[in-house]
């Protein structure tokens, strides 16, 4: 990192767009299939046999559906755990497509990830405010006595439970805001945020991740790092919409927008 924020939002988005367009990044995802939706264990658009049992999923494969597990060509069946790697290390493989085998809430689904996939040809890149130091600000980590999990309602139609450690207190135009987070593994904080552009300049909601409070509980409220959900490049994606209270009635006119078009 270098000591010029504006320097360092600049390498952070340049590095932003490299990850979303990579072979395996979000844009190249075609398809998630929730293997309840196929008992008899064949789905159309993917090669294998796949079906639930007990804590895994059975995958059966023959020399002519062409799958790699681990590199090698798969033939007879094998027992598969949810992915929790990199896409492009995931185990299962058609070629240059990576299967990723996903559980949500008790059901197992597979997740298509082809290099060529329309939404990556087609794009063009992000659609992002400069930056403006005024849009980092100071805030606080206020930890809940005990996680909770609140229902809501996801980008594919269906409701699910959405995990919450506490809330980032912080002062935007002169009021008090907050925002409840969940905490992630390695203490940083995660946001599903929406406010007055949602819709209307910008994506219809956003995401922020920031830092791992200090010791005190201090954080970086950095508007300028908002996030475009994976939902924005691929339909396939499953994003919780933002929780009640987490709609701020202002513009946020920072970070990620929309994909750039045309």
């Amino acid at each position: 990192m270098t000591s010029d924020a504006q320097q360092d939002w600049k390498n952070w988005q340049e590095q932003r767009t490299a990850t979303v367009s990579a072979p395996h990044g979000p844009l190249s995802l075609i398809g998630t299939y929730w293997l309840s939706d196929y008992p008899e264990g064949r789905i159309p658009a993917v090669p294998g046999g796949w079906r639930e049992e007990g804590e895994d999923v059975v995958l059966t494969a023959a020399a002519e559906d062409g799958l790699t597990i681990d590199g090698q060509p798969l033939t007879g069946e094998i027992r598969l755990a949810a992915d929790h790697g990199p896409i492009h290390a995931s185990r299962v493989a058609h070629g240059e497509r990576r299967l990723v085998v996903m559980r949500r809430e008790g059901l197992w689904a597979v997740r298509d990830f082809d290099p060529r996939s329309p939404a990556r040809q087609a794009f063009q890149g992000i659609e992002a405010s400069a930056y403006d130091a005024r849009w980092s600000l100071p805030g606080r980590f206020r930890p809940y006595d005990e996680p909770r999990s609140v229902r809501v309602r996801n980008a594919d139609g269906r409701e699910r439970g959405l995990g919450l450690g506490g809330e980032i207190v912080f002062e935007l135009d002169g009021e008090e805001r907050t925002l409840q987070v969940a905490v992630e593994a390695d203490g940083s904080l995660w946001a599903v945020f929406a406010d007055a552009t949602s819709g209307n300049g910008s994506y219809r909601f956003r995401f922020l991740r920031p830092a791992p409070p200090a010791e005190d509980d201090t954080v970086t409220v950095d508007f300028n790092r908002s996030l475009l959900p994976p939902c924005a490049f691929a339909d396939h994606f499953i994003c919780p919409f933002p929780p009640p209270g987490n709609t701020l009635p202002v513009g946020i006119d920072a970070g990620e927008r929309n994909l750039r078009s045309g």
